[in-house]
């Protein structure tokens, strides 16, 4: 059928279509579930183009993990890092990217994206949570909007604590890029808050930042124009910014 691109997500991997209602008639839909009440364990169905050859194949497994961060390649796409995934068991092969992963309800809880190559049953797919949001901002503004706060930074673990002495072994730590790229990006929300190089962002609206839940995983849940407060660690002070998020450019 002839579909409009309206939207597309790099960040999500997602792309929001339109079917030409013309020259098609209804089509049966499938309800979309809550992708943040998916538990490890619970029972999965994945459904898609397997090989690209065998259409509507159906597996079934579980949820094997969540909140997982990849990077993930595609032949001659480069590489893309997504975070914030679920993993499941159930088979998801070349050409399954784009279907769904269902509850046993039928609810669609996640859009199948990658699978690990070297390995067997070990899946990739992006919460439809995610995907809700992308409808609902193009629904509402006509494209798909990122906020954005304009730091470059380092995720703090003991390791990196260790190797550079810091006070903490959580947080993102704002420094400079390995070419000598800013900390903070000019006219961005950071620099208009006061952030500065070296200053570490503990916490971001009261979720504190950590490896398992990334700066970059946090700020995806807000919207330019919001509001946050930030706590930082500055020469070993504790204070806290309120920070106007802006917004991303394409």
């Amino acid at each position: 059928y002839p579909v409009k691109v309206l939207a597309r997500d790099p960040l999500r991997d997602i792309a929001i279509l339109k079917i030409d209602k013309e020259n098609a008639g209804p089509f049966p839909v499938v309800k979309l579930g809550n992708s943040d009440t998916v538990q490890i364990g619970q029972t999965v169905i994945a459904i898609g183009n397997a090989l690209a050859e065998f259409r509507n194949t159906v597996s079934v497994g579980v949820v094997s993990g969540l909140s997982r961060t990849i990077t993930a390649s595609g032949s001659g796409l480069g590489t893309e890092v997504l975070e914030d995934i679920i993993q499941t068991d159930a088979a998801i092969n070349q050409g399954n990217s784009g279907g769904p992963l269902l509850n046993l309800r039928g609810e669609v809880i996640g859009i199948n994206a990658a699978m690990v190559l070297q390995a067997q049953n070990i899946g990739f797919s992006i919460p439809i949570n995610q995907a809700k949001k992308a409808i609902e901002q193009v629904k509402t503004l006509g494209k798909i909007v990122y906020p954005f706060l304009g730091v470059r930074y380092v995720i703090i673990n003991e390791k990196i604590q260790k190797e550079n002495n810091l006070p903490v072994d959580y947080g993102a730590w704002i420094v400079k890029g390995e070419q000598g790229e800013p900390a903070i990006s000019p006219n961005s929300a950071a620099e208009k808050a006061g952030l500065k190089e070296n200053d570490i962002i503990l916490e971001f609206n009261n979720e504190k930042i950590t490896a398992q839940n990334s700066l970059a995983k946090i700020i995806t849940k807000y919207n330019p124009g919001d509001k946050v407060v930030l706590k930082i660690l500055r020469n070993k002070e504790e204070k806290s910014v309120e920070v106007t998020l802006g917004e991303r450019s394409e």
